[in-house]
């Protein structure tokens, strides 16, 4: 128990989803998590990692007690790190805990941000997780785009909100195929991360050549996952758009070593690790203007945009796909502003030094009365 006027051990408690291990269902938000544990570990923090299993953000009770339970467990006064996709919909549970813990909130996307929610369940999430979100010592949103939804649109005091964006390691350049025509999507396949999308905007190119692999979790949406199968077959691009499911990392880096263009038709993207993992490489990046997106492509040094940006579920996105595949100098601009870009990256190391700054910065405050 800490008492007032002392300052509890560099340990902290991470909550995390229940499947953040699990490699049938990668996401951003498990890498980040898992990444940032590991690295505040080289940071001298003592972490103990605790996955409460649930249909999050919305968990039956079971989970709701589970979590409680995670919580009520902790010593008082303890640093806890909440993933807000476990936190933020369950303020009954995480807000009593409020001023006996020190809480700190990791917001991956708001959750209202989510597509095809129904307008009725979009505001009833909202408003939990403002209601947890103000209770917490600190909310580190992942981009500076979470950040003004959480001062702008839930009101949480701009000194309590601190964004720190993911990494990227570093990785050789990409040799591609013939410099066009390999296309690589990278994200899971649900209606948020736009594949439906995209698959039409391909459609619109069936007199070119082209191939595309979508690699990604097919399990976290499987009724989007049939009816973009029948999409697929119903246009004729069977054979040129493939579903491959999740990769090993392995994999993975040799899908991106054989690329020419990843694409990206987000919905809504909090930031878009795939943006920074595909310059890394050199590999431009043709994107939806959502969220974090433009914040991850940046610029090269000189000023050049290292791939495309276009308005969400727009027929501009077909058009833009045309251009790139057509027009050999446009290709050239794009490669040489992304190896401009990759230069200038920031690496996961840039990441946990800012989250320990956030994490001791809470460790050093007072403890709240528990009156």
């Amino acid at each position: 128990m800490t008492t007032a006027g002392t300052v509890p051990p560099r340990e902290v408690h991470a909550i995390l989803p229940g499947d953040v291990a699990d490699p049938a269902v990668p996401s951003g938000g498990n890498t980040y998590d898992r990444r940032v544990c590991r690295d505040l570990a080289a940071e001298g923090w003592l972490v103990r990692e605790v996955a409460v299993a649930g249909a999050w953000p919305r968990p039956d009770d079971r989970a709701r007690a589970a979590l409680s339970r995670a919580l009520a467990a902790l010593p008082s006064g303890a640093v806890v790190l909440l993933d807000g996709l476990v936190a933020c919909g369950v303020p009954d549970v995480v807000v009593p805990q409020a001023r006996r813990l020190r809480l700190v909130v990791l917001v991956h996307l708001p959750l209202a941000a989510e597509t095809a929610l129904p307008p009725a369940v979009a505001a009833d999430l909202d408003a939990r997780e403002r209601e947890t979100l103000r209770a917490a010592r600190a909310v580190v949103p992942t981009s500076a785009w979470a950040a003004s939804h959480m001062t702008g649109g839930h009101g949480i005091d701009p000194g309590r909100v601190h964004p720190v964006p993911p990494g990227v390691d570093p990785a050789p350049l990409a040799a591609g195929t013939d410099g066009a025509s390999r296309l690589l999507c990278v994200a899971a396949v649900t209606r948020t991360k736009g594949h439906d999308l995209l698959v039409d905007a391909l459609a619109a190119l069936t007199d070119l050549p082209w191939s595309c692999e979508c690699a990604g979790s097919l399990r976290r949406a499987p009724g989007f996952v049939a009816e973009l199968r029948r999409r697929i077959d119903r246009l004729g691009l069977a054979g040129r758009v493939r579903l491959t499911g999740p990769q090993t990392a392995e994999r993975l880096s040799a899908l991106y070593a054989a690329s020419d263009l990843v694409v990206l038709a987000s919905r809504v993207e909090t930031y878009g690790m795939v943006v920074t993992e595909a310059l890394a490489r050199g590999i431009p990046v043709l994107a939806t203007a959502v969220g974090g997106v433009p914040q991850a492509l940046g610029t090269a040094p000189d000023g050049s945009v290292p791939g495309s940006l276009v308005p969400p579920e727009s027929p501009a996105l077909a058009g833009a796909l045309r251009r790139w595949l057509e027009d050999d100098d446009l290709r050239r601009r794009l490669r040489s502003a992304a190896r401009g870009r990759r230069g200038g990256l920031g690496g996961w190391e840039r990441t946990s030094r800012s989250l320990d700054t956030v994490l001791e910065k809470v460790r050093r405050e007072e403890p709240r009365s528990t009156a």
